[in-house]
């Protein structure tokens, strides 16, 4: 009986690290700003956030890309699902250099939208007869995906600086 306690006791510790290790873990990557959009009493309002990040293969393209983040307790904690609402721009910001090893579908963005099974994605392809680089946000689950979905594009073009 007092291995089976020591056992259990063992499995709660390592759920309780585990889940405190995924808390502290969550991407916080440089938020561009936010905008609360449904006051919650409990924990933070709803709202949508913006961040910025770049393209890690391609040097002179950014993206910032909007998302809706449930609040209230369960937003707080992590256990809330978000929505898959999310919207995505890219722009050229200097000269363009790309990786030689660039595959269309290639994962530029990932973040959980849940606790297990959702994500949202950015995807980026190259439209080599248009000279284009799409790059296209979605949301999946771990078994089925979400219609919706945002895109944008950025024409390779020559550089003049500012």
């Amino acid at each position: 009986m007092r291995k089976v306690a020591v056992i259990l006791a063992t499995c709660v510790v390592l759920v309780v690290l585990a889940f405190g290790a995924w808390l502290w873990s969550r991407p916080q990557r440089g938020t561009t700003g936010q905008v609360s959009t449904q006051f919650r009493w409990l924990g933070p309002n709803d709202r949508i956030a913006v961040d910025g990040f770049d393209d890690p293969k391609v040097k002179g393209v950014a993206c910032h890309i909007s998302r809706a983040i449930t609040g209230g307790i369960k937003g707080e904690l992590g256990f809330a699902e978000d929505t898959s609402d999310a919207s995505i721009t890219c722009r050229q910001t200097g000269p363009i250099q790309m990786a030689s090893d660039l595959k269309d579908g290639e994962a530029v963005f990932d973040e959980r939208r849940s606790l297990v099974f959702k994500r949202l994605h950015v995807v980026r392809f190259y439209d080599r007869p248009r000279n284009v680089l799409v790059y296209v946000s979605y949301s999946d689950y771990a078994l089925q995906g979400s219609p919706k979905n945002s895109i944008s594009s950025v024409p390779i073009m020559g550089w003049v600086p500012p």
